[in-house]
């Protein structure tokens, strides 16, 4: 069993450790070398000669200033994200660089809105995502899910049609529609209707509430268009009665850390919700939000809790199974998933206190 002196779950552990991804966004999830050859076709203004150029354009500080410039290199990104192929190749190298660090299940998310530049269809965009993905998992057994995403402050019309999409996507690998955007001044309920239809068509719902607005927004995200997770959800923690509900619901939320504090959902770290939420007993669960624009993994998003909230073995297993247990998964895949995991466990020498006995694992 692999520990740091101070007797913390060590880097090569949770690298090692079998993990999810349940909150990453196609277009802020390149490689720097991919951003690389593709700006070359295009004319971007910027002259990329190394990954070292493309990440000091493409990956935030952590004294970005707000959610509004982190959003800024989205201009650059979705310039590269506009054929067919560009689709399919970032799809497939984002999951393949999730297996290289043992991530077994992802749920990628973006809008397929703003990839249309070139004449795509929508549903030509969510094929050729669909054919990167399944590509990576026929060669490394990846299992992915899609999530398509309106946007808040586009158009109500528009996220009814993304809507659509995803309905006609189901089970074919689309597994959640969700709501993304500026979230100040554009309340979720003003695409109520968009969420009535993919409930009514059981399709999962997530939507990014309470990043850089307050309890609220959850609340909306929750009681008007019935999410099923919430994305960051950081500003719960001003709403302990809704915060009791989320718990009591066992309603996931979707911590990306790295990306809070770059956003200014956070100002530091230890401003961070997330142990109070674990003390609580909330179903949190740990993802990268843009690998690309973050500079993040898996990985580091654990280094990140490790180090600044001093997690403890068994409390990283629970982070780590709670990410297993909120996949948008039919409930007998998501079973065997867990099985799977839990003997992944035993062979690096850990074992999870929250899953003494097989009655209790079935209490997902």
């Amino acid at each position: 069993m692999a520990h740091s002196s101070s007797n913390r779950p060590s880097l090569d552990f949770l690298h090692a450790l079998p993990k999810t991804d349940l909150h990453v966004h196609l277009d802020g999830s390149l490689r720097l070398s991919t951003v690389r050859e593709l700006a070359a076709r295009h004319d971007l203004g910027y002259d990329f000669k190394t990954d070292e150029d493309v990440r000091k354009v493409c990956q935030v500080p952590d004294d970005c200033q707000s959610l509004v410039d982190y959003l800024l290199v989205f201009d650059i990104t979705l310039k590269l994200m506009q054929e067919k192929d560009e689709l399919s190749r970032i799809a497939y190298e984002l999951a393949a660089d999730a297996h290289q660090e043992n991530v077994r299940y992802m749920e990628v998310r973006y809008s397929p809105l703003l990839h249309t530049q070139e004449g795509l269809t929508y549903d030509e965009i969510v094929g050729a995502v669909q054919e990167g993905l399944d590509r990576a998992r026929r060669q490394f057994g990846i299992i992915t899910g899609q999530i398509i995403c309106g946007i808040r402050h586009i158009s109500v019309e528009s996220s009814l049609e993304l809507a659509d999409l995803a309905v006609r996507w189901k089970g074919r690998g689309v597994v959640a529609f969700d709501l993304a955007g500026a979230e100040k001044d554009f309340p979720a309920k003003d695409h109520i209707e968009a969420f009535y239809h993919v409930l009514n068509n059981n399709v999962n719902i997530t939507i990014h509430a309470g990043e850089a607005f307050g309890a609220p927004s959850i609340h909306q995200a929750l009681h008007y268009c019935r999410a099923h997770r919430i994305g960051h959800g950081t500003h719960l923690i001003a709403d302990p009665d809704l915060m009791n509900w989320v718990n009591d619901h066992r309603i996931p939320v979707e911590i990306c850390l790295a990306s809070n504090l770059q956003t200014k959902a956070i100002p530091d770290y230890q401003s961070h919700p997330i142990r109070r939420f674990m003390q609580e007993g909330l179903r949190v669960t740990l993802n990268t939000d843009n690998r690309l624009v973050s500079g993040t993994t898996v990985t580091n998003e654990f280094r990140l809790a490790v180090e600044n909230y001093s997690l403890s073995e068994d409390e990283v297993l629970g982070l780590v199974m709670n990410g297993f247990k909120s996949a948008f998964l039919p409930l007998k895949e998501k079973v065997l998933l867990i099985e799977q995991v839990l003997r992944e466990f035993a062979t690096l020498g850990a074992s999870f206190s929250g899953e003494i006995s097989r009655k209790r694992r079935i209490h997902l």
